[in-house]
């Protein structure tokens, strides 16, 4: 039997980037979408290291390592030594990424709302359980892996 799970989720997953990298740019909020995925998590808690924020958007540590480059570059975030461990870099935002927050979040409640047009509540929770056990899957079979 054919299944076409995992096309539908890369197709639906490029199309959302790109519609969404669209109202942020209507916006007036220049960030990809990689930088939003960290900007998210450190709006949520501030000054994390590159492996706490590899960890918790599941992008490669080298990955996350290229994006806060470039915001540092153009002023998003700040990188600094950690005090406890010289080896490490904490990475921080800056007065300006703390400003772009709310209407980051406005366009992030208008995707929403777009994502799940014509979905019930029922339907719409029923959907994310089976994201959810998907992710659960995948995620152990990779733990699994590392230590097998």
């Amino acid at each position: 039997m054919e299944t076409k799970g995992g096309f539908y989720i890369t197709q639906i997953k490029q199309l959302q980037d790109r519609i969404f990298e669209r109202l942020l740019l209507e916006n007036d909020i220049e960030i990809s979408g990689g930088q939003g995925r960290i900007l998210f998590i450190l709006w949520q808690t501030d000054h994390l290291t590159i492996s706490e924020i590899s960890k918790r958007t599941s992008l490669a540590k080298n990955t996350v390592s290229v994006v806060i480059n470039g915001m540092v570059n153009k002023g998003i975030v700040e990188r600094n030594t950690n005090p406890r461990n010289r080896r490490e870099a904490i990475v921080s935002l800056t007065e300006y990424a703390k400003s772009l927050q709310v209407r980051y979040e406005a366009v992030s409640q208008q995707m929403n709302t777009l994502f799940y047009r014509g979905f019930s509540e029922e339907e719409r929770e029923r959907f994310e359980q089976y994201l959810a056990r998907i992710l659960e899957t995948l995620t152990e079979n990779l733990r699994a892996d590392k230590y097998s």
